[in-house]
Parts: C-alpha cells; sequence; structure tokens
C-alpha cells in the first residue's frame, strides 16, 4: 500500500509540476510580437539589432519587440513608428 501511495503522490507531483510550465507557453500563443514598444533593455527577445530578451539599447527600438495581447500591436504607443504605434513587423525608426 504504501508504494502505490508514493507512486500516486510522484505522479501527481510531476502532472502539477508540467501543468507550471505549460502555462506559460498557452500564454504566449495569446500574445502577438510588437515592434517598437518595449523600453530599453525591457525587449522580449532577438530582433535585427537587439541579440535577446533584454538588449534593446533603446526606448521603442523599431526592430525590438515585447510580447503584447493579440490585437492591440497596433493600439500602443510608439515614438519611433510612423504611425505613432507599434507594429507587427521590424519597422525603421522615424528620425527625430
Amino acid at each position: 500500500m504504501l508504494k502505490q501511495t508514493t507512486a500516486t503522490a510522484l505522479a501527481m507531483a510531476l502532472g502539477a509540476a508540467l501543468t507550471v510550465v505549460a502555462v506559460p507557453a498557452v500564454a504566449a500563443a495569446d500574445g502577438e510580437k510588437c515592434f517598437g514598444v518595449a523600453l530599453k533593455g525591457k525587449n522580449d527577445c532577438a530582433g535585427a539589432g537587439t541579440s535577446c530578451a533584454g538588449s534593446s539599447k533603446t526606448d521603442y527600438q523599431a526592430d525590438a519587440w515585447k510580447l503584447v495581447p493579440t490585437g492591440t500591436c497596433e493600439k500602443t504607443a510608439s515614438k519611433t513608428s510612423a504611425t505613432g504605434y507599434g507594429q507587427l513587423a521590424a519597422f525603421k525608426a522615424n528620425s527625430k
């Protein structure tokens, strides 16, 4: 009986751990990459001018993206975009 209880507890713990790991992947599926909205050092991952998360060198860098909720990117302010809002692809920044 003890063996069965231990095996059951182990299986439940493993299942719970896998569920916790899977949650961010599901959440990421509900977002979109938004270029030109991340603040310096706060981008989510690589773009042409960045190596990966946290590597953007300026605020609103046109080739660095931030994951935002689906449908909100082009409504999120960007000081470097010609439209004044984030873009779904990297772009050439406005000159200041």
